[in-house]
């Protein structure tokens, strides 16, 4: 594996990973008024798959996230997975209600 580096997109609204030079996958996400983030959308383009990079990518931008002071919404079905298994975030999580799906939903 090369060089492994996540950077938060701000403009875009995104966390992306890359390997080396190569764009390899993004972390969508929404901030709503009272410092919620919720993650909507994560994806590692196949030709990076099968190296862990899902899991290097969610672990950075969720951690970012909690040391801008922000609560973490899970609603992408990976990071909401990823989060179950990862106690160490648990105290910073929000479930996700219909109205975090509505804000993803119509912007």
């Amino acid at each position: 594996m090369s060089d492994i580096s996540v950077q938060d997109n701000t403009e875009k609204h995104r966390y992306d990973i890359f390997d080396g030079d190569a764009h390899a996958g993004l972390s969508v996400y929404k901030d709503l008024d009272g410092g919620q983030r919720i993650f909507f959308h994560t994806k590692v383009f196949d030709e990076f798959g099968g190296k862990g990079l899902a899991g290097i990518l969610t672990r950075a931008a969720l951690g970012a996230t909690v040391a801008d002071g922000r609560r973490i919404v899970p609603v992408c079905p990976y990071v909401v997975k990823w989060v179950e298994g990862h106690d160490d975030f648990a105290d910073s999580v929000d479930a996700a209600t219909q109205e975090h799906i509505d804000a993803v939903k119509h912007g």
